[in-house]
């Protein structure tokens, strides 16, 4: 029986644990802290919500312990704002299939409770590389699977791929009560996404909590020196929370009476930070010449924006797991580690992260296009526009980016997806969406637009969004 070695009991290394115990290796994890420390002692890594393929991994595994009580999303509200406190234009889309965030807490206490129930070998102890050279030496392959500090840093950033060098957002978390389950006038239970171009994006996911169960968790990504970059000075999550709700009152006051009643769910629900989008290179050198392969984060570390790093990361452990599988009693070598990365790079990962990015920069000219196409989506089920199958559409790329990335990326292949999907001309869809639009923008400028706008906030300067960037 081989043995496998797993460095980190977050998702993506228990995954893999699991999988891997699952088909009969000899699996041992090393954790920096006991289930109960996760549960109790721990803030959550992120929010990882999850979509079809993830959840449907999971249900594999039997790990799906949550799927039945935790709430459920259904698709995305997005509001996209061209200046600030004015909407531009709405998107209500369904997803094909629905997703789901568990608390990281109570599934890592879960999870690893259950993987030394069913047969795998857990060690509490924080893993220096001098230990992880030791670990490699008793293992056939090992795998480092936590996203931070040396161990991470042992995976070389690869220039080629990664496109950013400094971070790109100021990030904030919270993690509340308080706020109603449903939001108004979307007839089904979204994630809510405000754009606002020039401050950055933030966003409210259904959260299952690991105590109070239904709750959300609200996301911010701050672009540098920006109105909404205020959570750099918060010492505790009721600080954060009462910045929150200043941020959602000053900047998005559509959704002010549905968040003035938040509080913090928990001491720990809460996070601040900022990292560079990467991706790095799939094999690590120890001191003594031994080598090691990442997974999950420790690969490639996703901004939160696009909600692909829990269903990156899975991904990744089922492709992995599967390689391991398939490599049978042949050794597990640096080209064989570069190998593997290289496929799921090509099939998903590549795609992924291009995606996740695009939410990053200012829209595209193709973008722009789909945007303004699906002007008119209600999220209604018997609502079979050719707009809403857009804004549908837009959902099911985040579940599977493969979806409508490239029609981001290229005017004429947005326009003849605009075409299939409406049935008509691009055009119609483009200069029915804009007249939309700039009807309601008059209707803004004279006031008759019914919107809660808080009095005497400081301007900001407005570039225009749609700007490519060229």
């Amino acid at each position: 029986m081989r043995r496998i070695g797993i460095i980190g009991s977050g998702q993506a290394g228990l995954l893999t644990a699991h999988a891997l115990l699952q088909a009969g290796y000899e699996v041992t994890l090393y954790s920096d802290r006991t289930a109960e420390q996760w549960l109790h002692q721990s803030r959550p890594t992120g929010t990882a919500a999850r979509f079809r393929d993830a959840l449907a991994f999971e249900r594999e595994l039997g790990l799906n312990y949550w799927e039945a009580e935790a709430p459920a999303f259904h698709g995305i509200h997005l509001t996209f704002c061209q200046e600030i406190r004015n909407p531009l234009l709405a998107l209500k889309g369904r997803a094909s299939a629905r997703g789901q965030a568990i608390d990281l807490r109570l599934q890592s206490h879960r999870w690893l409770n259950e993987f030394e129930k069913r047969g795998g070998r857990l060690f509490v102890e924080k893993v220096t590389v001098a230990r992880l050279d030791e670990i490699a030496a008793e293992n056939d392959l090992t795998v480092v699977a936590t996203g931070r500090g040396p161990l991470a840093q042992l995976f070389g950033r690869d220039p080629l791929r990664s496109v950013y060098e400094q971070p790109q957002r100021h990030l904030a978390m919270v993690i509340v009560t308080g706020a109603p389950m449903k939001v108004s006038d979307v007839p089904f239970t979204p994630v809510k996404f405000n754009f606002a171009a020039p401050i950055g994006e933030a966003f409210w996911v259904p959260y299952f909590h690991k105590t109070l169960g239904a709750t959300w968790n609200l996301v911010f990504e701050a672009r540098p020196g920006g109105p909404m970059d205020r959570f750099g000075e918060a010492k505790s999550g009721h600080e954060a929370v009462t910045i929150a709700k200043e941020v959602i009152r000053d900047l998005f006051p559509w959704d002010w009476e549905w968040a003035r009643h938040m509080e913090l769910a928990d001491e720990n629900g809460w996070l601040v930070g900022r990292f560079p989008p990467t991706v790095r290179l799939p094999v690590g050198t120890l001191p003594s010449g031994r080598i090691v392969t990442p997974v999950g984060d420790a690969s490639m570390a996703l901004d939160p924006i696009g909600g692909q790093g829990a269903n990156n990361g899975s991904r990744m452990a089922r492709h992995l797991v599967q390689a391991i599988i398939e490599r049978g009693d042949r050794p597990f070598t640096a080209e064989w580690m570069t190998t593997t990365f290289e496929q799921f790079y090509s099939q998903y990962g590549q795609v992924t992260y291009t995606f996740n990015n695009m939410l990053l920069e200012p829209i595209t000219p193709a973008g722009k296009e789909l945007l303004i196409a699906q002007v008119g989506s209600d999220g209604r089920v018997a609502n079979t526009s050719g707009q809403q199958a857009i804004a549908n559409a837009f959902c099911d790329n985040f579940i599977d980016p493969r979806t409508l990335t490239p029609a981001f990326q290229d005017t004429k292949k947005a326009r003849a997806f605009i075409q299939q999907r409406t049935g008509r001309h691009w055009l119609w869809s483009a200069v029915n969406g804009r007249f939309t639009i700039a009807k309601d923008q008059i209707r803004h400028k004279l006031g008759l637009r019914q919107l809660e706008i808080i009095p005497n906030l400081a301007p900001w300067p407005q570039p225009n969004p749609f700007h490519s960037g060229d």
